[in-house]
């Protein structure tokens, strides 16, 4: 088979890992499966499966978790670690670059924490419940996505990018509230440890250590396990982290276009063997041609573009399919109308409609911010629906709020039905905008 053969055949496969909108298919087809197994026949098989002890051993050194908390302080510290990236990403050179730039996203994202927060606790006011007022305050990045690529070319590139910029800004928020408000007992004597092999990585960075194993080696066996024992929530270690990696290039675009061109046209003359192998020259001029384009690539995207299939098709996955199943009983639905519920629900679908498309207006109309080019006041409310999508985070904020009570159950409840609610809700509305007209 010819290598242009295998290239069209791999083409549709590579082109799906590439589209991050898949993600939030995949996430819905991962609650689907989730919401099946809890209520089929075989639904004590999804309970118990998730409460297997997993245990990592050195020597007389132990760590001993079930499967459900490797996933939840593991795996999704994985997935923090990539939100520190991108959000390190847009605040060098993105959408939040620059005050112009961040303000209407910056303070949409506000506007949708703060909204859904205080519904969920004028709702829950008195009860111990209301631990549970940072739940409706998350978006679902890869759930809205994925409502926007249904819709194709009705919607327009400028509101995927603004949706993109306040869901990280959200996240931000999202991480902020765990580690303030949802941490357990505090070891100092890990935290320091933590903190040391930080600014081991801080260190690292500053002498132009670029190595993505060394970062991933103290990040992982030194931030993330020392927080993991410290009582700050593990996840918050993938944050910090990700800005301890570098974000800048050893060679600038015009050196590097110049150097690949003297390596190809070294590359174009060497003499070839006229048989598979290279000869040793040109092996030589291709060694020196990977290591001229490590250094115009940033570990912070290098390490970013290699995580996103991980994260986006394995870790949110597996997460959502241990976390999203409810057993639908005669009891849940009998106390369908509980203050968790109905607090998370109109937090989500209210509350985020309200503080995202309130907050933009008043930004606007006070002149400290303005509408993205492309974008007018349906396309805001449209997007303003859609946050209302907080099933990833929201999850996992209830899981650290509740525990395994029954709350938790009633929350998870609530935020399928939400989640649900601002995705027709928010689809409808683009489906029935119509295409964008061209800008002038």
């Amino acid at each position: 088979m010819t290598t242009a053969r295998i290239n069209a055949l791999l083409k549709p496969l590579q082109t799906f890992f590439r589209n991050e909108s898949i993600t939030g298919i995949l996430l819905f087809l991962c609650m689907a499966v989730a919401m099946v197994w809890a209520n089929s026949p075989w639904k004590e098989s999804y309970f118990h499966i998730w409460e297997n002890n997993f245990t990592i051993r050195f020597a007389d050194f132990e760590v001993s978790k079930t499967l459900h908390h490797w996933i939840n302080d593991g795996l999704m510290s994985v997935f923090f670690f990539l939100v520190g990236l991108e959000l390190k990403r847009e605040i060098i050179g993105g959408e939040l670059s620059s005050f112009k730039k961040a303000v209407l996203p910056l303070g949409a994202a506000v506007g949708g924490m703060l909204v859904p927060a205080l519904i969920y606790f004028a709702f829950n006011h008195g009860n111990e419940s209301v631990k549970g007022w940072g739940i409706p305050m998350a978006t679902d990045i890869a759930f809205a996505l994925g409502v926007l690529l249904l819709l194709g070319k009705r919607v327009p590139v400028s509101i995927k990018l603004f949706l993109t910029a306040l869901a990280i800004a959200d996240d931000l928020g999202a991480v902020l509230t765990i580690a303030l408000f949802y941490t357990s007992d505090i070891s100092f004597i890990n935290l320091g440890i933590g903190a040391a092999f930080l600014a081991a990585l801080i260190v690292a960075n500053f002498l132009g250590v670029r190595n993505s194993h060394f970062y991933a080696l103290v990040g992982i066996g030194g931030v993330w396990l020392a927080f993991l024992l410290s009582g700050v929530h593990a996840t918050i270690a993938g944050v910090l982290a990700a800005f301890a990696i570098p974000a800048r290039t050893l060679i600038d675009e015009t050196d590097f276009v110049r150097t690949m061109r003297r390596y190809t046209d070294k590359f174009e003359k060497a003499p070839s063997n006229k048989i598979p192998l290279v000869t040793p020259e040109q092996l030589h001029i291709i060694q020196a041609i990977k290591l001229t384009s490590a250094g115009a690539e940033t570990p912070l995207q290098r390490i970013e573009h290699a995580l996103h299939p991980w994260v986006s098709f394995i870790i949110i996955p597996v997460f959502a399919l241990s976390n999203a199943g409810v057993e639908l009983s005669g009891e849940i639905f009998s106390s369908m109308f509980n203050p968790v519920t109905i607090g998370v629900v109109l937090g989500l679908v209210i509350g985020k409609f309200v503080g995202v498309a309130g907050f933009s207006f008043l930004l606007v109309k006070l002149n400290i911010a303005v509408l993205p080019g492309g974008l007018n006041w349906k396309h805001i409310l449209g997007v303003s629906l859609l946050a209302g999508m907080g099933f990833t985070m929201s999850l996992f904020i209830s899981a650290l709020a509740f525990g395994d009570n029954g709350m938790l159950l009633q929350a998870k409840l609530g935020i399928l039905i939400a989640s649900i609610i601002s995705a027709l809700l928010g689809f409808a509305v683009f489906y029935f905008l119509g295409r964008p007209k061209p800008l002038d």
